[in-house]
């Protein structure tokens, strides 16, 4: 009985003396990991300011800046983290093969969130448009308000806030209305075929060239459109800037309409064959 207390209690000592050399160990390499851990997020903190302030700099667009800051500290971020794990003592190779298997794995679930992302960052970087620009795109018309990483956001006419994802929107047609600072209004009018289009053609251009936001260059124009069955269309071409384009489109309408009725000049309504 005495020779097993005996034998127990030397096991118990050697585990402890083992244990103790282990913790003896382990220690260093514990204080270093800490210490490597600490540095690095004090390094890393120091080169997101850093990078921001170079990006500031360079006038980078604000959505991209922020795009490459987020990615550059997240991606350094998980660099510290292996290295501190390996500094442990800890296998890295296993537990990289599981994050690579679990980004596969949402990636294939995210397919249409990526797809968007990739998008985000063509739009970002080829600037097919910035905000504040008035664009045309997926059947909707509207100005820039943000141009976030996974949908852009529009405002209509109406004040109607448009969400498209970038996705289809960096892979179909995109008008950009504001690029040019200049905008041509395509206007027409259907006459009588009792119409002087002589008299008519010089009542418009003198419509819009005294009005005060209609450009001398280009110079506007009025021209014959077609010859239909029924009138003659006369197309009516006005040149202004993006910010009076709506104003100048109607104004050259109304002002149109008044100098016909003034002349005796008729505007042949629409006819319709009901024939068939």
């Amino acid at each position: 009985m005495l020779a097993a207390e005996e034998k127990y209690v030397t096991s118990v000592k050697d585990y402890s003396i083992e244990f103790y050399n282990v913790i003896i160990d382990y220690v260093p390499r514990l204080v270093s990991a800490f210490v490597i851990l600490l540095i690095g997020l004090y390094a890393i903190r120091f080169i997101s300011r850093m990078a921001k302030k170079i990006m500031e700099k360079k006038e980078v667009e604000r959505t991209l800046a922020e795009f490459l800051s987020s990615s550059l500290l997240w991606s350094l971020r998980a660099l510290l983290f292996v290295t501190f794990i390996s500094k442990l003592g800890i296998e890295t190779t296993s537990f990289v093969a599981i994050l690579g298997a679990a980004g596969l794995a949402i990636g294939m679930s995210l397919q249409g969130s990526l797809s968007n992302f990739a998008g985000g960052v063509l739009i970002i970087i080829f600037k097919p448009f910035r905000v504040g620009d008035t664009i045309e795109a997926q059947g909707a018309i509207g100005t820039v308000t943000d141009i976030q990483i996974f949908v852009t956001k529009l405002v209509s006419g109406n004040n109607q806030t448009i969400l498209i994802p970038n996705g289809i929107l960096s892979n179909g047609i995109i008008t950009n209305y504001s690029v040019a600072g200049k905008r041509r209004a395509d206007l027409m009018f259907s006459l009588s075929y009792d119409t002087d289009i002589k008299a008519a053609k010089t009542i418009v251009l003198e419509v819009m060239n005294n009005h005060p936001n209609v450009l001398k260059t280009p110079a506007p124009e009025v021209l014959v459109r077609d010859l239909t069955d029924s009138a003659i269309h006369l197309a009516i071409r006005p040149w202004s800037k993006n910010e009076d384009f709506g104003k100048v489109s109607s104004d050259i309408l109304e002002q149109c309409k008044t100098a016909f009725d003034e002349k005796g000049i008729t505007i042949q309504p629409f006819v319709r064959d009901v024939s068939k």
